[in-house]
C-alpha cells in the first residue's frame, strides 16, 4: 500500500475524532501531504469517520482538479479548502477541519478568540487566527481566502467564524493533538462563561511562556498519538487495513 505509514496515521485520526464525538458523519475532512512540496496529499472520501480505513484514503494532486473526481470522491469543499492549503501553505503538511461542538460554539460568538484561562487554552495564545469573513461553503475561492490567513508559521489554528475550526501542522500527531486540546479548552471556556462569573485570565507574560513550553515537542506529540492509537489497536484494529 503506497504511503502506508501516512495512511495508517491519518486513518487513526479519523477514528479517534469519531470516538471523541467531534465528527459530522461523512462530512468534514483531513489531509496529509505525501510528496516533498506538499501538493500531493491523502484525503478522505465520503465515508463515516468511524469506518475509515487506511486503504480508503485518496491521493489528490492540488494542481489537478480531475484527481478529485470519481465515485465516492471527496466532498467539493474538501478540494476547495485542502488543495488551497497544500498549494499556498508549505508548512501545512497536515490539515484537519472539524465542526466540533465547543469549537463551533466559540466560532458563533461575536468575539471568537479563545482567551488563556487555563493551561490548555494557553497553548493557543498568539497562535490562533479568527476568520471573520465567512463567505459560504469552502469551495475554490473561499478555500484560497482561508489559506491566506495561515501565512504566519506560528499560527496553526483558525477559528472559522460562523463555521468551525481548522488546524494545520507538520505531522498527524502534532495536528491531532492540537485539535484535541483546542476542543477541550473551548469546552472549558464555554462552561466558564455559563457561570456568569468573572474569568481569571492569565497575564500575557505567563500565557506566552506557557504556550512556548507546550509547543514544538515532537516526542510529546508522538506519545499522544501512540497512546490514543493503542486504544484503536485493541478495539478497532481494522483501521490499518
Amino acid at each position: 500500500m503506497d504511503h502506508a505509514t501516512a495512511r495508517t496515521e491519518l486513518a487513526a485520526a479519523f477514528r479517534l475524532t469519531a470516538r471523541e464525538g467531534m465528527h459530522e458523519g461523512v462530512a468534514n475532512h483531513f489531509s496529509l501531504a505525501v510528496n516533498d512540496d506538499g501538493t500531493e496529499f491523502l484525503i478522505n472520501p465520503k465515508k463515516h469517520f468511524s469506518r475509515i480505513r487506511a486503504s480508503d484514503l485518496w491521493v489528490i494532486d492540488a494542481n489537478d482538479p480531475d484527481s478529485a473526481q470519481g465515485e465516492d470522491a471527496p466532498d467539493p469543499t474538501a478540494w476547495g479548502l485542502h488543495a488551497s492549503l497544500h498549494r499556498h501553505v508549505p508548512h501545512a503538511r497536515c490539515a484537519i477541519h472539524v465542526h466540533s461542538t465547543y469549537a463551533t460554539v466559540l466560532a458563533s460568538l461575536a468575539d471568537s478568540r479563545l482567551p488563556p484561562i487555563d493551561q490548555s487554552s494557553a497553548m493557543f495564545y498568539n497562535r490562533q487566527v479568527v476568520d471573520e469573513q465567512y463567505g459560504g461553503l469552502a469551495l475554490e475561492e473561499e478555500g484560497t481566502r482561508c489559506a491566506r490567513l495561515f501565512q504566519d508559521p506560528s499560527v496553526r489554528t483558525m477559528i472559522m467564524g460562523n463555521h468551525g475550526v481548522l488546524f494545520i501542522g507538520e505531522t498527524v500527531a502534532e495536528t491531532v493533538m492540537r485539535m484535541y486540546y483546542f476542543e477541550r479548552a473551548a469546552r472549558t471556556y464555554i462552561l466558564a462563561l455559563q457561570t456568569g462569573r468573572p474569568l481569571r485570565e492569565l497575564s500575557p507574560e505567563v500565557a506566552e511562556l506557557t504556550a512556548r513550553q507546550q509547543e514544538g515537542d515532537a516526542a510529546a506529540e508522538a506519545d499522544f498519538l501512540r497512546g490514543m492509537r493503542a486504544v484503536l489497536d485493541a478495539e478497532e484494529p481494522d483501521y490499518i487495513q
